[in-house]
């Protein structure tokens, strides 16, 4: 895996209204503070990201080759995370 400088701001909305429907709750606070990325047939997004009152999710975000035009999907999240623990795969 490794850290790249892809942009996250249009992948935060996506994604953020997958979780809030899985999780059936609101974020007002959703930022990204870390991410790693995975080349896979496409590729996995491991996004460590703030929702407010010291609380962290990580999310597995799968983005497919551009020529398949498929939206994003969140395909795997872990709740109760902190900003100390790491981000690996899951």
């Amino acid at each position: 895996m490794e850290n790249t400088a892809q942009p996250l701001g249009i992948m935060q909305i996506e994604v953020k209204t997958q979780l809030e429907e899985k999780e059936n709750q609101k974020f007002s606070t959703f930022k990204a503070v870390s991410f790693k990325s995975q080349v896979v047939a496409g590729t996995n997004y491991f996004i460590k990201v703030d929702i407010g009152n010291d609380e962290y999710v990580h999310l597995r975000v799968y983005q497919s080759l551009p020529h398949e035009n498929k939206p994003l999907t969140l395909s795997a999240y872990q709740v109760k995370k902190t900003k100390q623990d790491e981000l690996s795969y899951f």
